[in-house]
């Protein structure tokens, strides 16, 4: 009981967030085409640099959870290679899917209140690798024509290249400055998930056969990666934890903007995210379950 009672509390108030955005959206059918650039281009660099240049991130403690974050995504997409063969799917449109987690929208808020702000910056440390190899790699995965270039140049890379910068060399801005921009970087949190919701009401009921292959390919590949991988690295109950939940999470909303923009089967790949999304209630509780000390 006090398993389920944790587990409750980390995500009650992240899919109440998610709701929320659902059915403002239903009801309002606004449009976030602003409202999701600004997230991506000012409110989640800051709150990637703020928690990477935090003096609570040490990155020497979070060395090995990067490698093994690193080697979870690689191993997961030589797994989707293998699933897209055996479905006829096509590769280009399975694998980046599978690859790639919704570690940003959703995972930063779960391990937040997970983890609690001392394991945050690990969490934001998974989700900028998983950044790294998704606008190099998995762009190149999703289009032979695609620009890594003009993606590992984006605001939230270079937010990222200034983290680590920071966190190696001890050098931050005052603490005045640095004040305002955490709290630009906090409000991205409950802005993602808000969006989030908002895309779930582009999910129609003929998307579901379609997309049924991505969705539970993602977690299911993901766990069965990550809990070997994690004993054969020998990570703490802590790191462990943080790999079991990145693993868990569902297909990253940022795959739709690349297949989209490279027109890889850009309807199909949203079925496959966004029930990936909603099945999020049913395998993060489980990723929880088996990695909470």
């Amino acid at each position: 009981m006090e398993l389920i009672g944790r587990i409750a509390g980390i995500i009650v108030p992240v899919f109440m967030i998610v709701a929320v955005g659902y059915a403002y959206s239903r009801r309002a059918r606004p449009d976030l085409t602003s409202f999701n650039r600004i997230a991506l281009d000012v409110l989640s660099p800051m709150l990637v640099y703020t928690a990477l240049a935090s003096r609570d991130f040490r990155w020497r403690e979070q060395l090995l959870l990067l490698v093994a974050g690193a080697l979870l995504i690689l191993l997961t997409g030589a797994a989707a290679w293998l699933t897209a063969r055996a479905t006829r799917t096509p590769v280009r449109t399975l694998v980046p899917v599978v690859m790639f987690t919704n570690c940003g929208n959703m995972g930063l808020p779960l391990a937040l209140l997970a983890f609690g702000p001392a394991g945050f910056g690990a969490a934001v440390a998974l989700f900028s690798i998983s950044n790294l190899i998704h606008f190099s790699l998995g762009a190149r995965i999703t289009s032979a024509h695609a620009r890594t270039r003009d993606l590992l140049l984006s605001p939230l890379m270079l937010a990222t290249a200034l983290g680590f910068a920071s966190a190696f060399s001890g050098v931050r801005p005052p603490d005045l400055l640095f004040t305002g921009l955490k709290l630009l970087g906090d409000a991205a949190l409950p802005m993602m998930l808000f969006a989030l919701g908002g895309r779930l009401t582009l999910l129609r009921r003929e998307d579901v056969p379609r997309g049924l292959v991505g969705a539970f390919a993602r977690p299911l590949i993901g766990l069965a990666v990550a809990l070997p991988l994690a004993w054969v690295l020998g990570l703490d109950d802590a790191s462990r934890g943080q790999l079991l939940l990145f693993a868990a999470l569902p297909p990253a909303v940022m795959q739709f903007m690349l297949a989209e923009r490279y027109q890889q089967e850009p309807e199909r790949v949203a079925a496959m995210i966004l029930l990936g999304n909603a099945l999020a209630v049913v395998f993060v509780p489980i990723g929880l379950a088996i990695g909470l000390p």
